[in-house]
């Protein structure tokens, strides 16, 4: 029987050439972000089920990856549900794997712990453009630091690691999940309908107002006063942002005002020397559940949708930990910013031509002197035309070449065009 050798759908294979690019923009994303003192940790791939849908994972854990219990039977008994045979699952994210890390490692820890994580997640979704079910997450996170020194310092380390790939011209949104309780509490939403309402707002840059109305309408719930007050402040300028805030919804309490005027005076700064814009955005939700702070997303101009995201979680630890750490952390979604950018795709390799005749040993002994110089080298024999071998040979990244011919002559480097 013939096997499919084409991948899973939704995952993908990648050449040299796109493996250059993304290890182009993960260098560089990852030396801004040690310069801003954050150390590299890693977490398994595979996280515990109970864990990975504790509820805190919003419309994600629905979308979990499961892995069945070892050493099952062929066949399971009548009636037996799937789940009941599920006991691991693929990450989704890497903030639910960092929780757990920092509850086993805590106290091998300084405090605060900037934590920098690199690695593949999973969801299983409906693949597009930007949108995969298995794709890359380039995570930090601050955990000890209550703050908000924490959300400005996670926002200005990220926005330089995008201009330093690149990618210019962005726009920092941000919003607060406090805030959005006290509109809610205000509109006298009950409590236990947050979610759903969190929910339904989530999606207001793709269904419209009308769109929320009719999914608030189809729950129940009352939503005239709620969309008043969030429309209302969709054109809040930022110099006017604190008292703007404090009439229009009189319940939220002065701390989070002040929070948000704290970062919202950072912003400002960066703004200056920058190229980049913020806004308050009273719509801005972020769908997972353990968001309890500020939040904040990125978003760029040819972009389908945010290019990084994050927020403070200062519950999430509790569970892993027996205590509240406050914790804040940012997601760069590596995938759509690889396929935003224009990156040179060449890899300055040099080709060592091995006329017919030259010796293995001298052919090797030709590369090494020229890797001694830092260079990357290759030894490739000589076939077929030449002028044919050297489109070959750019056409696969090399950049320049020498010749090596058996009586040991070796060409002087010969650029490729």
């Amino acid at each position: 029987m013939k096997i499919d050798a084409s991948p899973a759908r939704g995952m993908r294979d990648l050449l040299p050439a796109d493996v250059a690019v993304r290890d182009h923009v993960l260098d560089t994303i990852v030396t801004v972000y040690r310069r801003f003192g954050y150390q590299r940790i890693e977490t398994p791939a595979v996280e515990n089920i109970a864990r990975l849908q504790g509820g805190q994972g919003g419309e994600n854990e629905k979308l979990i990856f499961e892995i069945l219990r070892r050493g099952l039977p062929e066949y399971a008994e009548p009636g037996t549900r799937i789940h009941d045979l599920v006991e691991l699952g693929l990450r989704y994210d890497l903030t639910v794997p960092l929780t757990r890390f920092y509850g086993s490692n805590q106290a091998s820890l300084p405090t605060p712990f900037r934590s920098l994580q690199v690695g593949p997640v999973w969801r299983a979704e409906r693949p597009q453009r930007g949108r995969y079910r298995q794709f890359s997450q380039c995570d930090i996170d601050m955990i000890g630091e209550p703050s908000v020194l924490a959300e400005a310092e996670l926002i200005e380390a990220t926005t330089q690691a995008l201009a330093d790939v690149g990618l210019d011209g962005t726009t920092v949104r941000l919003s607060d999940r406090r805030f959005l309780a006290a509109v809610a509490a205000s509109a006298q939403l009950p409590e236990e309908a947050w979610p759903g309402f969190f929910i339904t707002l989530d999606k207001l840059d793709k269904i419209g107002w009308d769109g929320v109305r009719a999914e608030l309408d189809s729950m129940g719930l009352p939503h005239d006063r709620v969309i008043e007050t969030i429309s209302g402040l969709q054109e809040t300028t930022p110099a006017k942002l604190a008292d703007t805030l404090a009439d229009a919804v009189p319940a939220l309490a002065d701390e989070v005002i002040d929070d948000l005027a704290t970062t919202a005076a950072c912003l400002d700064r960066l703004a200056a020397g920058r190229s980049l814009t913020w806004e308050f955005d009273p719509s801005l939700v972020r769908g997972m559940g353990y968001y309890t702070g500020q939040i904040f997303e990125i978003t760029h101009p040819q972009a389908g949708g945010s290019v990084a995201g994050g927020g403070r979680y200062d519950k999430l630890i509790g569970r892993s930990l027996g205590r509240d750490v406050p914790a804040c952390g940012f997601s760069i979604g590596f995938e759509r910013i690889v396929d935003l950018l224009d990156a040179p795709r060449t890899r300055a390799a040099l080709a060592v031509l091995t006329e017919p005749g030259v010796t293995v040993p001298d052919a090797l002994a030709a590369a090494r002197d020229l890797r001694a110089q830092g260079r990357t080298v290759e030894v490739v024999p000589r076939s077929g035309k030449f002028g044919a071998q050297l489109k070959r040979l750019e056409a696969a990244g090399f950049t320049a070449f020498i010749t090596v011919t058996p009586e040991g002559i070796r060409s002087g480097e010969r650029q490729l065009q």
